[in-house]
């Protein structure tokens, strides 16, 4: 589902653009009970698995979701497979004509209480390890909240996760407060076999019902 005026809680449509309708404080109260996740998807061959990672996130009761994507994953899936809003760089643009107008990446950041990068590709790690904020995704992570909960999947080639680079851009996420969710190892559709796979979307979504079932004091069942 492309982004669609009016889709973020906080915002009302009011011609070609949308203008705040509340504080950030009020705005999240809007949808009372509800815990946003915003996923974030990148340009891997593993972002093919989006329209099943939203699904199993909806499963759980009590969550509302909303995708930002990057041009590049675009390539991996079909918007009509993703039964969510999905935000794209052209949004960032297009709803902000003056200065009243709303900044995308500061309202998805002030509507989500939990990001989730899946998957996180070799290209997008460097980028936000460096602090590079070229796309909506990656200013939405600069703008992040760290009192909020970030997780990231990383997904690239065998031999590219072996990098040396790659270690010291993944615990530089760590050192940002940014919690891994590590790769696994499997035959990868190139075809090498090794670490890289991101991990397993029921990893994925556990850990989502975790940490949700944490901030909102509930026993995991």
């Amino acid at each position: 589902m492309e982004a669609r005026i009016g889709g973020l809680p906080g915002l009302e449509a009011t011609g070609c653009h949308m203008e705040p309708r509340a504080s950030c404080q009020a705005a999240a109260s809007l949808v009372e009970g509800k815990f946003h996740v915003l996923v974030g998807v990148t340009g891997s061959v593993a972002a093919l698995k989006l329209p099943l990672l939203v699904s199993g996130l909806l499963d759980i009761p009590g969550l509302e979701v909303a995708v930002v994507t990057t041009e590049r994953a675009k390539h991996f899936y079909s918007p009509q497979d993703v039964p969510v809003t999905l935000y794209s760089d052209a949004d960032e643009w297009e709803m902000w004509k003056c200065r009243s107008d709303p900044v995308l990446h500061i309202d998805l950041r002030r509507w989500a209480d939990l990001m989730l990068v899946a998957p996180l590709d070799a290209n997008t790690l460097g980028k936000v390890a460096s602090g590079i904020c070229d796309n909506l995704l990656t200013c939405v992570i600069r703008a992040w909240d760290r009192s909020k909960p970030l997780l990231f999947c990383p997904a690239m080639n065998t031999t590219m996760w072996e990098h040396p680079i790659t270690a010291q851009q993944v615990g530089q996420l760590k050192a940002f407060g940014y919690v891994e969710i590590p790769c696994v190892a499997k035959k990868l559709v190139c075809g090498d076999q090794g670490l890289g796979a991101m991990a397993e979307v029921e990893t994925i979504v556990d850990k989502v019902k975790e940490i949700f079932c944490q901030r909102n004091g509930f026993q995991k069942k």
